[in-house]
């Protein structure tokens, strides 16, 4: 019988806290079940492995992604939209470094509806500058890159040199913006 209180939820949010605290590399069956207060095996009942459980913590942090740049992008379009999700995925990417650093980057859209409402998200934001098909996949790849280079090399202190840190993502983001409003279709 499963313990009282503990759900499958309440084990991702074990493992949440787990990687807040000591990074992607902390997520181990052991440390949840220790933070969650059972031994190891009874986490089999919430949860069938550490591959399971590394699932379910990406769709945990793309639901999180997702939730707040649907917040940033609402009632916004073209350079605004695109700046406000800029900055929100990078300060969700300062506020939250370990569980973003234990995400999966290779989580599927088609598998995972966190992931798809993620993207659906990014979609409707560059649609303003009236992209589709490929072009708008491409758009979203580089607006992707841009956010999560910068967010992950500063969360790592990646950037050691004197200047400004919101001077420079200051600049990335003119700079996605001028590739946004002046590109040409790739295809």
């Amino acid at each position: 019988m499963p313990r009282a209180g503990l759900s499958p939820d309440a084990v991702v949010d074990a493992a949440v806290a787990v990687v807040d605290v000591g990074g992607p590399g902390a997520l181990t069956l052991a440390a949840v079940a220790g933070r969650v207060g059972v031994a190891t095996p009874s986490l089999y009942k919430h949860v069938r492995n550490l591959a399971e459980l590394r699932h379910l913590v990406t769709s945990r942090v793309l639901e999180e992604l997702a939730e707040r740049l649907g917040e940033a992008a609402l009632g916004r379009s073209r350079d605004d939209a695109v700046r406000a999700l800029m900055r929100a995925y990078r300060d969700y990417v300062a506020e939250h470094p370990g569980r973003y650093g234990a995400m999966e980057q290779e989580a599927a859209p088609e598998d995972d509806a966190a992931a798809e409402r993620l993207l659906g998200i990014l979609y409707g934001a560059l649609r303003g500058y009236e992209l589709e098909g490929p072009d708008l996949v491409h758009a979203a790849r580089c607006l992707r890159s841009a956010v999560h280079g910068f967010a992950v090399l500063e969360a790592a202190g990646g950037f050691g040199l004197p200047a400004d840190l919101e001077a420079s993502y200051e600049l990335l983001i003119t700079m996605v913006l001028g590739g946004l409003s002046g590109r040409r279709p790739v295809a």
